[in-house]
């Protein structure tokens, strides 16, 4: 039996006295960190310059931080219902403030989207790897200590939302293969996820804390589905085929993709692709059904399995997951579900998840026709993918397990791998291309394209020829920039004098026209929001704000709205919930008034 203890900071002393000072610590990404005791060790390294403390991990999640007034205005007030009481992790907040001491190293391996750019201590230590590398990278630094968040079951404990490697390196500490100390804290609102890898018996563990006060959990706020994503996610839905395996991201991507899938199952999908792309593929239900088979446990694939479309079984599971971090309606689906349900869903590490190595023929045999989708930033006209990095070479996010799914596509028969990105993003008040000449930094090279998707459509790309790979790209490229790539492509030699740019209307108008034309079956939130409806009202408009910020003329604009156009029935609430008059007043600071014609234009557009 674990020695248990009830204050973090006595078991913190306790590691620290079994290391002899020297604690390499083995920290799971994402949701399973055991706050309350990491930030005791934390205080304890800060404390006693003699102690070292070397963490290794990924995916330290913080609630994001405001970056201007109108979003400081939004979140504020209802931070703690959106992302939970979520403590801040003590290294994460020393390290943005340069307070870290030389003493405490934290190496990570995929990081919060976007949160650590312009962050040298940070962007200097990250470590570029495989998801199923990071596994090795850990194992080398011959880590004495793992500590991990668990749930509790009777007298067993779970590893719940992180089988990914900390089940494989319990396998290796019981072949004496490594040696370390494991310590866990306990978490009522994680769900037990039960099954072979997950388990885990009271002899596992070494310590255990059973905190007299037990932290929130994060919860990742859903974000509304854009146009754009909604296109993307009709696109791919055509793309996948009954009875075979997905692997799904988070985010908005993933979301339209299973609402996608889910129109497809009802019988609606052809309707809402007919005016967007005539030859969309599969269109019909799913009568055999899918496998699951994904590094991250998302809420797309939970609502598939409980749309009984994730329904084929391989090892009695119909999903296999690495991880999972969500929203706490997630978390409460998974801990009130039946037993016998939630024992479909089997958390494994991603040796298994995101490789074919180990047991490689049950493997071949059960991922059949994968499709394995993926998001990017950029693509390259050549199909190269940039996922991870700016141009610059700041890391974004990480590597993760993309290119392990890119190499299974590959080495999978009937697999495809399928890259989605919008073809366009707004950046400093200016329409920029994701589809670019080239790209200084890539994760996928351009001999493992495959197949791309963007709103305008999707481009198969598996063993074509270059020339035809740019035009196949520029067929889904935003109409405002091919002109400028074709005359690069054709300066390089990649394509033919005599090539002409398809006759396509890939422009955000006709997408706006479709989305208002469906807008029954394109909500902006296909599966619920912790948002309020004043909220869900705001951020379309909050966004439309963003944009104009960076252009003196495009607020004039928003201004000059509100003189033309009559204010819809929330504008006086959606103003309140800003901090703001609700009726207009003469002398309102000019970032209220353009809100309001922000207001106003979403109110006639949508």
């Amino acid at each position: 039996m674990p020695e248990t203890f009830r204050d973090a900071d006595e078991l913190a002393a306790r590691i620290i006295e079994a290391t002899g000072g020297e604690v390499r610590l083995a920290l799971p990404l994402g949701l399973g960190k055991p706050v309350t005791l990491l930030n005791a060790l934390t205080r304890a390294a800060c404390d006693d310059a003699s102690v070292t403390l070397s963490i290794f991990t990924a995916l330290t999640l913080e609630a994001p931080a405001p970056g201007s007034d109108m979003g400081q205005r939004l979140l504020d007030p209802a931070r703690e219902r959106l992302f939970g009481a979520y403590p801040e992790i003590l290294y994460a907040t020393l390290l943005r403030e340069g307070r870290l001491p030389d003493n405490i190293e934290v190496n990570e391996f995929f990081l919060l989207a976007g949160r650590w750019l312009g962050v040298d201590r940070m962007q200097q230590s990250y470590i570029s790897a495989n998801y199923t590398h990071a596994r090795d990278v850990l194992i080398a630094a011959n880590p004495n200590v793992l500590i991990q968040l668990l749930a509790r079951e009777g007298d067993l404990y779970s590893l719940s939302c992180n089988t990914d490697i900390t089940a494989d390196l319990l396998d290796r500490r019981s072949q004496g293969r490594m040696a370390f100390l494991m310590a866990g804290e306990v978490n009522d609102q994680l769900p037990f996820m039960p099954g072979p890898s997950a388990e885990i018996t009271p002899e596992t563990l070494q310590y255990c804390l059973e905190p007299e006060a037990q932290f929130e959990l994060f919860s990742a706020v859903r974000q509304p589905v854009s146009t754009q994503h909604h296109a993307i996610g009709a696109h791919v839905a055509g793309l996948v085929r009954d009875g075979g395996t997905l692997q799904l991201g988070i985010g908005q991507t993933g979301d339209a993709i299973a609402h996608a899938l889910i129109l497809r199952h009802e019988g609606q999908l052809a309707r809402v692709l007919h005016d967007l792309a005539p030859d969309t593929g599969d269109t019909g239900p799913f009568e055999t059904g899918l496998y699951g088979c994904a590094e991250m446990l998302v809420r797309g694939l939970l609502e598939l399995f409980e749309a009984g479309i994730v329904t084929r079984r391989v090892d009695g599971a119909a999903i296999h997951a690495g991880f999972f971090v969500e929203d706490r309606d997630f978390y409460t689906r998974l801990r009130e579900m039946p037993a016998e349900t939630r024992a479909l869903i089997q958390m494994r590490p991603v040796s298994f998840t995101n490789a074919l190595y180990g047991d490689e023929p049950a493997k071949r045999a059960a991922r059949v026709d994968g499709r394995f989708v993926n998001s990017a930033m950029k693509a390259s006209l050549l199909g190269a993918v940039a996922s991870d990095i700016t141009d610059d070479g700041q890391t974004v996010s990480g590597v993760g397990g993309q290119v392990n799914f890119v190499d299974q596509a590959f080495a999978l028969e009937g697999a495809r791998s399928i890259i989605t990105l919008p073809a366009t993003r707004e950046t400093g008040g200016k329409t920029v291309s994701n589809i670019a000449w080239e790209l200084p930094f890539a994760t996928v090279p351009h001999h493992l394209r495959d197949i791309i998707v963007t709103e305008y459509g999707v481009a198969d790309l598996r063993g074509q020829p270059d020339h035809e790979v740019v035009a196949r790209m520029l067929a889904i490229t935003d109409v405002r920039f091919q002109a400028e790539l074709l005359q690069k492509a054709r300066g390089a030699g990649k394509i033919g004098k005599d090539y002409r740019l398809p006759d396509t209307e890939n422009t955000p108008e006709r997408l706006a026209s479709w989305r208002k034309t469906h807008r029954d079956a394109l909500p902006d939130f296909p599966f619920g929001s912790d948002f309020d409806a004043v909220e869900r009202q705001l951020l379309p408009a909050l966004e439309r704000l963003n944009c104009a910020s960076h252009s003196p003329l495009s607020l004039a604009r928003l201004v000059w709205t509100t003189l033309r156009a009559p204010a819809p029935a929330h504008e006086a609430r959606a103003m309140s919930r800003m901090g703001f008059d609700e009726r207009a007043t003469l002398l309102e600071p000019v970032s209220a008034r353009a809100l309001r014609g922000a207001l106003r234009l979403e109110a006639t557009e949508t």
